[in-house]
């Protein structure tokens, strides 16, 4: 069972630049119908459960261009487990709630990247009051965190740094920190969780070897733990010192990785070309739309069984594309 949604920016005075978007849901289902389609379900198997996935709606031509309408109709939404049809319990807005975003720093990167710090400060300033932030550099051996997660959005801003610059400090592999930095999301509250990666993404054994993104495993295990978790991978590629001649067969292993990586996930990856963007701005100004047009979509499944559940959210509008996760793990 479906919801047909329609979403409409109503503007209004804001010092931070976001976009704000209030949504009208309109259901095509009574609350009579939702209640004997939950007790249909009930009587197939006693025991259901409630799932709960961020998605994001935008027109094909939003996403080409990276500019947000004011206005979308997103037509009839229907989502599948597994293949199978289930019941959509509530599709409601998030995009004003406070958010959970750790920035992820890759120690290595060319020294390019530095130029961007002002912007990143800037935008972490811009997120949803009481919303935490982390603020962490990604290391040969370790994860150095700067900042644990705050509500103090001007000090989490305030701690990020230079990045050195040099190779001797690369991570052994970018998805082994960010398995490692998931963990941290296991003491916050529920609600919307994200992680902005900085990063080549270049496994350091696929250095050495094939650079499939296949053959990963530690992206492997990012992209289940994230998903487990409810996190959301939004990537930036950048050129690490080692790459800086732009290598293109590094270059393409890593855009591949951190492509997989956000798609997996629901997030997104943002190039710029082989190379560091000159200016990180228009992505996250991309970003901060997407962010505002995010939905808390609930549905009911009726298997208990433990393990990995594959998700499609669709659209009956063929211009609208419904950014979600790829799937969950249930245990």
């Amino acid at each position: 069972m479906g919801v047909e949604m329609f979403a409409k920016e109503v503007p209004q005075e804001t010092m931070n630049r976001r976009l704000t978007i209030h949504f009208l849901l309109i259901a095509l289902f009574g609350v009579l119908c939702m209640t004997d389609a939950i007790a249909q379900d009930r009587k197939q198997d006693d025991r259901v459960r409630t799932v709960t996935i961020p998605i994001s709606l935008f027109t094909k031509q939003e996403l080409r261009t990276g500019q947000i309408n004011e206005f979308i109709e997103a037509g009839f939404i229907g989502v599948k487990e597994n293949g199978q049809d289930r019941t959509i319990l509530s599709v409601r807005t998030v995009a004003s709630t406070p958010i959970h975003i750790a920035i992820l720093i890759q120690e290595d990167l060319a020294g390019s990247f530095n130029l961007q710090l002002k912007e990143i400060s800037e935008f972490i300033r811009t997120l949803p009051a009481d919303s935490r932030v982390m603020v962490a550099y990604l290391r040969s051996g370790s994860v150095d965190v700067r900042q644990r997660f705050t509500t103090d959005l001007d000090r989490a801003a305030a701690s990020l740094r230079i990045v050195s610059g040099s190779e001797s400090f690369a991570p052994r592999s970018p998805y082994g920190s960010v398995d490692e930095v998931l963990g941290r999301f296991e003491s916050l509250p529920t609600g919307r969780r994200a992680i902005m990666l900085f990063s080549d993404g270049v496994d350091a054994f696929d250095r050495l070897d094939t650079l499939f993104p296949s053959q990963s495993p530690d992206l492997e295990r990012a992209i289940l733990k994230a998903q487990r978790k409810g996190v959301a991978i939004y990537s930036f590629y950048n050129e690490a010192t080692y790459t800086r001649s732009g290598n293109s067969r590094f270059v393409n292993a890593g855009q591949n990785s951190l492509n997989k990586l956000s798609q997996e996930t629901g997030g997104k990856a943002f190039f710029s070309g082989s190379f560091a963007p000159v200016s990180y701005d228009p992505f996250f100004k991309e970003l901060s739309g997407m962010i505002s047009r995010q939905f808390a979509l609930t549905y009911l499944s009726t298997d208990m069984k433990k393990g990995y559940y594959r998700v499609e959210v669709t659209s009956t509008n063929p211009d609208v594309t419904v950014e979600h996760p790829r799937g969950y793990y249930f245990r």
